[in-house]
């Protein structure tokens, strides 16, 4: 099995990223009535870079979400840092 996650530019450092996969396979396993994760079951993580989005005829932007209330300030601070540098 391959899960593909597709996520948008953020704030994602190395560590953010392997709780996402891993949170991922152990909720497959516990789906499935398994103990651990199968080793044939993969999961890729990919970035899309901003900008790189689009749905209903239009660009969808993580920026646009900044300052909506969606995140936390901290974590806003953190995409803005992430993606200006």
């Amino acid at each position: 099995m391959v899960i593909d996650v597709a996520v948008m530019d953020g704030d994602w450092r190395q560590e953010v990223r392997t709780a996402v996969i891993e949170r991922i396979l152990a909720a497959l396993a516990d789906a499935c009535g398994l103990e651990k994760p199968s080793p044939t079951w993969w999961v890729n993580f990919r970035v899309i870079d901003e900008g790189s989005w689009g749905s209903s005829g239009g660009v969808l932007s993580v920026l646009s979400l900044l300052d909506s209330g969606v995140f936390a300030e901290e974590k806003a601070e953190a995409i803005r840092a992430a993606l200006s540098a």
